[in-house]
């Protein structure tokens, strides 16, 4: 899927491409992969050596959030490249979420995003990338504070290693006009010298004069 420049927040099929592009010799090529052409919208690549591994995504037609987990290999040999792809019922059922990178290097924490249109994600999966593929398990996720819990939308992104940043729009009655709250979670992979649990600490921030954001489901 597409959104446009001038209505961001509206959402259009288009035919899904895989580029290549080569750096070194200044082109690009285009590839269009059966697999990935029932009108399905990524949201999460995770990529090692010769293969990106696509997590959670949305269906514009049915509205739905299928867990399916699509691995895509490239081949770079003499001639052309070779693309295959393999579709993967064991994926995670989620849209909009945080990546951060923990442990070692092909290590991730996916915590926020949602599950449904009107249901946060508030669990965390942790992801490894390996020689043999992919590996997800769950997670105990943060205390999370009763303003993220209660809150309708969320938004957010990595920061440095095992730190992600979330923020909530305040919800009071009146809520103080575009005022939104910043939440640090900062994550520890097992074997850490301390608790394995994944910590939250958060502070709050006013801008006045920000504009108000929105769910951008990507």
């Amino acid at each position: 899927a597409e959104r446009t420049t001038e209505n961001w927040n509206c959402v259009v099929d288009c035919p899904p491409q895989v580029y290549l592009i080569d750096l070194e010799f200044g082109c690009c090529s285009a590839h269009t992969l059966p697999e990935l052409t029932d009108g399905q919208s990524f949201h999460l690549a995770l990529a090692r050596e010769d293969c990106v591994y696509f997590l959670g995504g949305h269906i514009l037609s049915t509205d739905c959030r299928p867990p399916r987990l699509f691995r895509l290999r490239v081949e770079l040999l003499l001639g052309s490249p070779v693309l295959s792809c393999e579709v993967f019922n064991e994926g995670l059922s989620i849209t909009s979420p945080i990546a951060t990178s923990v442990g070692s290097a092909h290590e991730y924490m996916i915590l926020g995003g949602y599950q449904s249109e009107s249901e946060k994600r508030m669990q965390c999966t942790y992801v490894s990338l390996d020689d043999v593929g992919i590996r997800m398990e769950p997670r105990e996720p943060p205390p999370w504070s009763s303003e993220i819990s209660q809150s309708r939308t969320w938004f957010g992104g990595s920061l440095e290693k095992g730190s992600a940043l979330i923020m909530i729009p305040s919800e009071g009655n009146p809520a103080p006009p575009d005022a939104h709250y910043f939440y640090q979670v900062s994550l520890q992979q097992e074997g850490d010298a301390e608790d394995p649990t994944q910590t939250c600490s958060q502070e709050s921030t006013d801008f006045e004069d920000s504009a108000p954001l929105e769910d951008s489901e990507e």
